[in-house]
């Protein structure tokens, strides 16, 4: 099966192609078929075999035929393809006549999801519903409240998933946490780092309420461990820019993290910590929450397989 999350660049509309070519065993019928030239269908089967690491087809001048991994693929891009046409078909449902209001929590500076694609893509399927979107001086505790208390309809947080059980909850990724480190840094050449090992350090961090200080500060009260924040930053990306100026360490989500100079980073182990980016809603979301998220599931899905 072809897995999320694959760093491999795979398009659905590759699959499609495969799919035709190897219901048809002809490159010419299939472009036919597709309303494609057949150096478009050739050269899409080339880039997915390049991807895959492997021939999917036998060809020669009288016929084409599928290689033993061609016959794995096929029931399982069939598969993919049902699933992004059944997602499409759930979005165009519910964009017939879909009007009202959709108030939505965000993280400003966090690019692990393109908002400003996304919102765009659903003010263009719905532009009978008006956005509002905005973040919380709070970070995910506030946006957790707003949700609860009917302020706003949907949010993205970075709470564990102990703090959500009020809330329906759409798991967006999960990642571990990493030590960052000021280069240079006495612990920066180990291979691995424990809370222990960094509990008497100074701290950056995000302010109180944010979801990945929730969650480190309660696996360190977890390991009977305290710790020190001296630097407060309520961006969480520019947090390793203070790091890099010696101002402290930090534990910070790892898919966060982009590349800095001056930084060194080691996996914290003893224990793994885990983050997660969630969306979160009521229980019983609003029309314009579920379109929203089934938009959010067909993009996704659009762009891992």
């Amino acid at each position: 099966m072809i897995a999320p999350g694959d760093n491999r660049c795979m398009e659905t509309r590759q699959l499609e192609y495969f799919v035709a070519v190897a219901e048809e065993l002809n490159f010419t019928r299939a472009a036919r078929r597709l309303f494609a030239t057949q150096s478009t269908v050739s050269a899409s089967i080339r880039a997915l075999e390049s991807d895959l690491g492997t021939a999917l087809f036998v060809r020669s001048t009288k016929h084409v035929a599928l290689t033993s991994a061609g016959e794995v693929l096929l029931p399982e891009a069939r598969t993919v393809i049902e699933g992004v046409d059944r997602v499409r078909s759930a979005v165009a449902e519910s964009s017939r006549g879909l009007r009202g209001r959709l108030r939505v929590g965000i993280f400003t500076s966090i690019d692990l999801i393109d908002l400003p694609t996304l919102f765009g893509e659903f003010h263009a399927r719905h532009p009978l519903v008006d956005l509002e979107l905005g973040a919380s001086a709070t970070g995910s505790t506030g946006l957790a409240d707003d949700v609860l208390r009917g302020r706003i309809d949907v949010a993205f947080t970075g709470l564990p998933a102990s703090e959500l059980t009020a809330f329906a909850v759409h798991t967006v990724q999960k990642t571990r946490f990493v030590v960052v480190l000021p280069a240079g840094h006495p612990l920066s050449d180990r291979s691995s780092l424990t809370m222990r090992d960094v509990a008497g350090e100074r701290f950056v961090d995000t302010p109180a309420g944010f979801g990945n200080r929730v969650v480190i500060e309660r696996a360190f009260a977890e390991a009977g461990l305290s710790r020190t924040v001296t630097t407060e930053v309520s961006d969480l990306v520019e947090v390793p820019k203070f790091i890099a100026a010696s101002l402290g360490i930090g534990v910070i989500p790892e898919a966060v993290l982009s590349p800095h100079r001056g930084i060194a980073v080691i996996p914290l182990v003893d224990p793994v910590v885990p983050w997660e980016l969630s969306i979160i809603s009521r229980k019983e979301p609003s029309q314009a929450v579920t379109a929203l998220l089934a938009l959010f599931d067909a993009r996704r899905l659009r762009d891992t397989v």
